[in-house]
């Protein structure tokens, strides 16, 4: 049932947007050399954070970054919404992977995502933009080792993580 509803949902983003799944192959691709990166390997990180599906509309809360690093900001007073959010609206959003790379609001935040709404990464080429510039500074953090920088993506949560991202990325070297 799962796989027939992200189905639906990767179609009717189709028909809302336009954009199939080789038009966002091809977004991330691009994304990835704006930022000097494996093209293969963005493509690889979608592909696992999405699940396999493509689905730009994936979003997931994150309880944990909540309550460890977004509620600790929010009582020292180092989170400020725009003007049309509210505050609690940008708290909470803060503390949700958005779109194709599932970038935490927080991350695209501290690195330089200024719309005014966080879901403003559902859009394919905001979001990809946004993770390849996070990506690319993970792998500037983890002096270039790919393994390393992976980890650094996923939180360190999964030490599989760069094996699972790594399988996946044979399906788009070309």
């Amino acid at each position: 049932m799962s796989k027939s509803w992200d189905g639906l949902k990767l179609r009717l983003w189709e028909w809302a947007m336009g954009e199939s799944r080789q038009e966002l192959i091809s977004l991330a691709k691009q994304a990835a050399g704006r930022y000097n990166l494996d093209p293969a390997l963005v493509c690889a990180i979608v592909e696992q954070e999405t699940e396999g599906t493509w689905n730009p509309l994936c979003i997931r809360f994150e309880p944990a970054f909540l309550k460890h690093y977004i509620e600790p900001m929010m009582t020292a007073g180092k989170i400020h919404a725009a003007r049309l959010v509210s505050l609690s609206t940008e708290e909470f959003a803060r503390a949700f992977s958005w779109g194709l790379m599932q970038v935490l609001g927080e991350v695209a935040r501290e690195h330089g995502f200024a719309g005014v709404w966080l879901s403003e990464l559902l859009v394919p080429k905001v979001g990809l933009d946004i993770g390849c510039k996070v990506l690319a500074s993970k792998l500037n953090a983890s002096g270039g080792g790919i393994e390393a920088a992976l980890l650094l993506w996923n939180g360190g949560g999964n030490s599989l993580y760069p094996d699972q991202v790594l399988a996946r990325k044979q399906t788009y070297e070309s």
